[in-house]
């Protein structure tokens, strides 16, 4: 009687050696595996920096109107000086929204990596 040969069983079907070969880059940090890596962070430092700017300027923008614009500084909200509750209130949630875009784009930048290993 013959001895049924053996059998391999996969889960999923590989679609090639570039795989495991950029993978195998990634992990040892070879050169093709560190210049990968340094991208990644690049990106990502070029979008914090970006976002940092944008930040910044948007910040800057208000006491640079109440200098330009005097008659907006006398103006009051609530019995507060119009930029302070600018300053005060209003800061935040542009800090939300600085902070929700960075983590979107910085997710974003991860699984374009992760695919560029993956193929």
């Amino acid at each position: 009687m013959p001895v049924p040969q053996r059998e391999r069983v996969v889960l999923a079907q590989r679609r090639g050696a570039r795989i495991v070969r950029t993978r195998v880059e990634v992990e040892e940090q070879t050169e093709v595996g560190d210049a990968m890596i340094r991208g990644l962070v690049r990106t990502q430092l070029g979008l914090a920096i970006r976002l940092a700017l944008l930040t910044v300027c948007l910040l800057c923008f208000v006491p640079l109107v109440t200098f330009l614009l005097p008659a907006l500084s006398d103006v009051s909200v609530l019995g507060i000086r119009l930029p302070w509750v600018v300053l005060g209130v209003l800061v935040y949630p542009v800090l939300l929204t600085t902070g929700w875009i960075y983590i979107r784009q910085a997710e974003r930048n991860e699984q374009e990596f992760a695919d560029l290993v993956d193929d």
